[in-house]
């Protein structure tokens, strides 16, 4: 706070004083700098005595306490706000029964404040986002509206790997370099007349035998050995297996021993992971799974939600990613290289129970749909929906969709006003069902449907409903907790209670848990970055690494919820949740396979808790050099709570990546600046703990650079391509905190943060309440989270017990 002048500054005299926003900051600011000491600087001889700085803290915080409330009780804590992707999406999945949509990247990012994407102020409404609103409504009405019609009865159906086109392709291929080739197999045997196209690809006496191998994984978004004799003809419900098996494939003779003889194959030497993704375009999910053994066998993935024209990937993830020109396979050794051997996909599907086509049902009821005459433009549908009254229908059929899309009782106007909308369409040439469409896209992009309406005070039921889903659903309500608020009794706190623990038990509470991580940890920004391809090769095309520490997040945090576990495993924990790739990259033995399952970290472990995880330290690195300062921020305000501000307008370090200089050294004569060393002297330490750790999270003693005067490391990146780089000077993450404890690495910082678990809790209720709320931590409610706190204590500040409290809170329950 330097060069602050007081005697400018207006102060709050009493609970009426009109205030903006800035200068109630301000004070709120002095008022924390005080209490904690900071202020006066210590170099001011005349200090207020103990006394007097009590007397002043006590008026200004019960000025500032009551103004705000005075505020509060006028307006409420939040501003009017809109539905943000996520909520609309999961709105539209829910509303529709149609859980495999996906909407929420047809609008553009949703603005942030206080960390969250919930706050009114940044939820601004442009015409690009009425746009994107009616776009989506849209094709999702159109994309239920085809599930009836198009659906095909659930059949089981292999389709062979020697049958699908785009690995048949790879056959023999003048453009495949001998990595990038697919051969046939029988068994562990090539078939090399097959392979030269002078024999048929496949024949019946020998089906069910036959495969066919490769020893390199897919690029996500480019080169694939994608499964394109199968495309979902609707979207839905799949049951999916694979055959196949890993192989070993001898090096052919020199010169050309970097390349595969496939016809010296022996089984595999170990498993192999297998992640399946869906392609269609660039768009690409992970949708499951599995691990591919050296003995043939059949892997059953489960079912699958896919879009129409989706078909699946399988990706052996451990497998080289060939990057032209000139690769060669990392993996190669004298002895040979890995591979996989696929024999066939079997799908089974779509699966059909009730829910099919609720969606459709939703917005036609049972009226049936016959097939049409192709129309014109983009939208044409090749199906129309049978009325013989549409008038009637229409009147009906909104009043019923506005009942579901609508919280509140439906305004007859409303009902009116888009029966109308339908009318004038159908006047003006439409047909019924398009028509129709019209008025559903209207309703769904409507202030009725896209904004919440909450006024000031205690929330009335319907408002509480609709916090609550969107908190713990990041969607609208469903049909019980709508029964509650139309009966008036959710306010009760032993319903609340019971509601809350509802809404946690059902699956859709994933949606909180990845919707909440995705802006408290920012674990959204994960691939906001790309590892050096000088630098840091190995990472480099390491999709599975990114994430498996994307999931182990997200677990850990699920198992804090479900096992209500105290708030310093946020810290520090004697678990994580990792695969055979994770382990393997923060060094843990005994963990194989592509499963993600909890796992007891050894004793003295830097693992554990959210600091050292991979994902967290991505995020906070830039993909070829670390930042303390980044990092360091990153902690003070995600996991302690504190607010640091803007930093002034002087040039930023840049780190020296030819390794002669380290950070540590840099930041030095930053601090030297007495604008930047106040901030630093807090921001810095933190960050130092974690130079331990380098861009994606593995331990280091020394940094890398790129000094060309330095004998290299050399080696091949998982694209195949050569890299280099030199281990330059040794980490120090040594540091020492503002109030002077020192620490000598992460396991001493951590130590230290856990010295004060009660910070940790009330920076968690806080994130949860700003998250759960929409609205910011004020110094007004500062009580209500102390409340929270006096309540979970008992059990550690439980997270479970934490985020029932938020529910019950004034904070929660009030505008």
């Amino acid at each position: 706070m330097g060069n602050l002048d007081l005697t400018a500054l207006a102060y709050p005299v009493s609970a009426t004083t009109k205030l903006d926003p800035p200068t109630v900051e301000k004070w709120v600011k002095v008022h924390d700098r005080l209490a904690a000491g900071e202020m006066p600087p210590k170099t001011i001889r005349q200090r207020p005595d103990a006394l007097e700085t009590k007397a002043f803290l006590s008026s200004l915080s019960a000025t500032l306490t009551a103004q705000q409330r005075l505020e509060t009780a006028r307006e409420g804590r939040t501003t009017q706000r809109r539905l943000n992707g996520y909520e609309y999406e999961n709105s539209l999945r829910d509303l529709l029964s149609a859980p495999w949509l996906q909407l929420k990247g047809q609008f553009p990012d949703d603005g942030e404040a206080f960390r969250f994407n919930k706050i009114g102020d940044a939820l601004d409404v442009s015409h690009v986002h009425l746009a994107r609103y009616l776009a989506a409504a849209d094709y999702a009405i159109r994309q239920v509206i085809s599930v009836p019609y198009a659906t095909v009865p659930t059949t089981t159906r292999r389709y062979y790997a020697r049958e699908t086109p785009d690995i048949t392709n790879k056959v023999n291929h003048w453009n495949q370099q001998g990595d990038r080739q697919v051969y046939p197999l029988l068994g562990l045997k090539g078939q090399r007349d097959v392979w030269a196209k002078t024999s048929p690809m496949t024949s019946p006496d020998t089906r069910e035998q036959e495969a066919m191998g490769w020893v390199s994984s897919n690029y996500v978004t480019g080169f694939r050995y994608a499964w394109d004799s199968f495309h979902a003809p609707v979207p839905g419900r799949y049951r999916v297996k694979f055959s196949g098996y890993t192989i070993w494939a001898a090096p052919l003779p020199a010169p050309r021993s970097h390349l595969p003889n496939f016809e010296a194959v022996s089984p595999g030497q170990r498993d192999e992971a297998v992640n399946v993704y869906t392609r269609k375009g660039v768009l690409n999910r992970r949708v499951a799974g599995f691990d591919l053994t050296p003995t043939p066998a059949v892997h059953d993935i489960g079912e699958v939600w896919l879009l129409a024209g989706e078909t699946l990937v399988p990706d052996a993830s451990r497998l080289f990613r060939s990057r032209p020109n000139n690769f060669r396979n990392p993996l190669m050794t004298e002895s040979g290289a890995p591979g996989v051997a696929f024999q066939w996909m079997e799908v089974e599907g779509p699966l059909q129970d009730a829910t099919t086509t609720a969606g459709y049902q939703t917005l036609f009821g049972d009226l049936p749909l016959k097939e049409k005459a192709p129309g014109k433009g983009l939208n044409a549908t090749k199906f129309e929906v049978v009325s013989k009254d549409p008038s009637h229908d229409t009147e009906r059929l909104l009043r019923q969709f506005l009942q579901k899309a609508y919280l509140r009782p439906v305004p007859e106007a409303d009902v009116n006003r888009f029966a109308a909308l339908a009318t004038s369409q159908r006047t003006a040439g439409l047909s019924f069902t398009e028509s129709m469409i019209t008025a559903y896209t209207a309703i769904l992009a409507s202030p009725g449907y896209v904004y919440l309406r909450e006024k000031p005070g205690l929330l009335d039921d319907y408002a509480l409903a609709e916090r609550l889903s969107l908190f713990l659903w990041n969607s609208r309500p469903d049909a019980v907790l709508r029964a509650h608020a139309s009966k008036g009794d959710l306010h009760q706190s032993a319903v609340l209670k019971a509601e809350t623990e509802r809404l946690l038990h059902d699956p859709r509470s994933n949606r909180f848990i990845e919707a909440f991580l995705d802006y408290w940890l920012d674990l959204r920004k994960m691939e906001d970055s790309t590892a050096s391809s000088t630098l840091y090769n190995d990472y480099y095309l390491d999709d599975a690494l990114s994430e498996a520490a994307l999931f182990e997040s997200q677990l850990f945090f699920t198992e804090m919820l479900k096992q209500n576990l105290p708030a310093r495993n946020v810290v520090a924990s004697k678990f994580t949740f990792l695969n055979e790739r994770l382990a393997v990259h923060y060094g843990i033995p005994g963990v194989q396979g592509v499963a993600m399952r909890r796992v007891d970290l050894p004793p003295n472990s830097v693992r554990g808790g959210f600091l050292t995880q991979a994902s967290i330290l991505k995020i906070t690195a830039n993909g070829t050099t670390t930042s303390p300062v980044m990092r360091g921020k990153w902690i003070m305000e995600r996991i302690l709570g504190y607010q640091i501000p803007q930093p002034p307008a002087v040039p930023a370090v840049e780190p020296d990546i030819r390794g002669a200089v380290t950070i540590r050294q840099q930041l030095e004569k930053h601090r030297s600046d007495p604008s930047c060393a106040s901030c630093h002297n807090k921001l810095d330490p933190p960050g130092f703990a974690l130079e331990s750790f380098d861009i994606m999270g593995a331990w280091r003693d020394r940094y890398r650079g790129a000094d060309e005067n330095v004998p290299p490391v050399k080696g091949l990146g998982k694209n195949g391509q050569p890299f280099q780089f030199h281990y330059a000077l040794p980490v120090d993450s040594t540091g020492k905190m503002p109030d002077g404890r020192e620490f000598a690495d992460i396991r001493d910082f951590k130590k230290l943060l856990l010295a004060d678990e009660a910070l940790l809790a009330r920076n968690m209720a806080t994130q949860l309440t700003v998250y759960a709320t929409g609205a910011p931590v004020r110094f007004a409610d500062r009580p209500e989270i102390a409340r929270i706190l006096a309540k979970t204590s008992p059990s550690g500040y439980g997270l479970h017990d934490i985020v029932a409290e938020v529910v019950q809170s004034a904070l929660f329950r009030s505008k």
